[in-house]
């Protein structure tokens, strides 16, 4: 195996890592958006658990996070619940940072 052989294949497991890093972290966003969600509409429990679940679901509808925000969104709107679409974003960021942060501890 040549060098560049070497140096082309670090490249992909690097790429494969960083994937897998981005796919848990968007999950464990989604939940946890899910969760802050659900208690803004007033959930707990098992419901909770179920809304954030499907939050999680929603990701898998269309390429990047409009799927998740338009949910949430809709919800929101459909509860009367007062959440500005620049406060749901910034929970996101917020709650993507700290996802990721957490993976990369292992925690």
């Amino acid at each position: 195996m040549t060098t560049f052989d070497k140096r082309e294949e670090g490249f992909e497991k690097k790429f494969a890592h960083d994937e897998e890093l981005r796919f848990k972290a968007n999950a464990r966003r989604n939940k946890t958006l899910g969760l802050w969600a659900a208690a803004k509409l007033g959930l707990t429990g098992a419901d909770a658990e179920a809304y954030a679940k499907s939050v999680v679901m929603a990701d898998f509808e269309e390429a990047g996070d409009d799927d998740v925000f338009k949910k949430v969104r809709k919800d929101f709107d459909a509860k009367g619940v007062a959440e500005s679409d620049h406060q749901i974003r910034r929970t996101m960021d917020e709650l993507m940072a700290k996802a990721v942060t957490d993976i990369k501890a292992g925690t």
